[in-house]
């Protein structure tokens, strides 16, 4: 609905809110900072909450061929900090739970931003989220009940399925095509799997925003984090929670994967395929913090994909407590 820029003004750093309007697109004022590196990081972390509040409720839920409206529950996490806890414990849907995640993440990220400013800041910054928060209530309601949102000259303004938001380049999860791939995966699932699943994915999504690794990427098809490392001689890993509903993918999968060419007569390879050397199929979840731990190791120490390639079946791989089940030939 808003979407925030930092300015130099007058020797310190100003931050706007930029929306719609009665009168098109305006700005107005949230609060000044001394310099650009305080005002940054407030600025990344509202243009991450705008968005994410934003677009849950500028989109149908198109699940099971129906037409359904996203829940509004997250609306009151903007102002009320208690209500925080409850984004990590819906299960209305794999794509909303996952807005939620990110949507608690960032609001941490603002509170870190907030520490070290003066409070008058923080007291404008919060001014700033109930402005949001009641302006996107009283947009919904007009939308949705018909009720007039008051008149005044400063009203934000919201457009369905037109969201005002910045997405800079890092909101991929809230594209159409994330969000489709997520729906995907609870085709067919009970309510209980969907359960199982939102929370996979936010041990996945946990680990792979906690980790140092700028070469791992978060996949959603399947729910996996695939590392690729500099200097691995080849070799990757791949962590992937389970397919639920899939009688052959139910445990959580650890794979050490080489890539092979194609074609080995070739000197330059023009494809590859990655074979997978072991795997490690874990009964439960083996948590985030200890997903993180796995994917710094291989960041820091990239060899170690080759040496864990050796594992004999049943032996751990060096230096975690995960157990190979498969080798290469099962």
């Amino acid at each position: 609905m808003t979407i925030y820029s930092q300015h130099a003004n007058r020797g310190k750093s100003q931050i706007l809110a930029t929306y719609d309007g009665p009168g098109g697109v305006a700005s107005s004022t949230v609060t000044s900072l001394s310099t650009p590196a305080l005002a940054a990081p407030i600025v990344y972390a509202l243009n991450r909450i705008s968005a994410l509040t934003t677009v849950p409720l500028s989109v149908f839920d198109r699940r099971e061929r129906r037409v359904n409206s996203y829940p509004r529950r997250h609306l009151i996490a903007l102002t009320d900090r208690d209500a925080r806890a409850d984004l990590l414990r819906g299960t209305h849907s794999l794509w909303y739970e996952y807005v939620c995640l990110e949507l608690h993440r960032a609001l941490s990220d603002l509170d870190d931003a907030m520490s070290v400013v003066p409070p008058p800041v923080l007291t404008a910054v919060n001014a700033e989220l109930e402005t949001e928060a009641r302006e996107l209530r009283d947009a919904l309601a007009e939308y949705s009940e018909g009720v007039p949102a008051p008149e005044t000259e400063n009203r934000r303004d919201w457009d369905f399925g037109r969201p005002f938001v910045a997405y800079d380049g890092g909101m991929e999860m809230l594209g159409i095509e994330v969000r489709e791939q997520l729906d995907r995966l609870e085709d067919g699932i009970s309510s209980q799997e969907r359960t199982q699943a939102v929370k996979n994915l936010r041990e996945l999504a946990t680990a792979h925003a906690r980790r140092s690794s700028e070469q791992a990427t978060l996949d959603y098809a399947p729910l996996s984090i695939f590392p690729e490392p500099y200097d691995s001689d080849g070799y990757s890993l791949s962590i992937q929670a389970p397919n639920l509903g899939k009688r052959d993918t139910e445990a959580w999968e650890i794979d050490i994967c080489r890539w092979e060419p194609d074609d080995p007569d070739e000197e330059e390879w023009s494809s590859a395929t990655g074979i997978a050397a072991v795997r490690c199929e874990l009964p439960a979840s083996p948590g985030a913090d200890r997903l993180t731990r796995l994917l710094d190791e291989v960041e820091q120490r990239p060899a170690l994909l080759a040496k864990w390639a050796e594992t004999q079946i049943g032996a751990t791989l060096d230096g975690t407590e995960f157990v190979v089940t498969r080798g290469r030939d099962d």
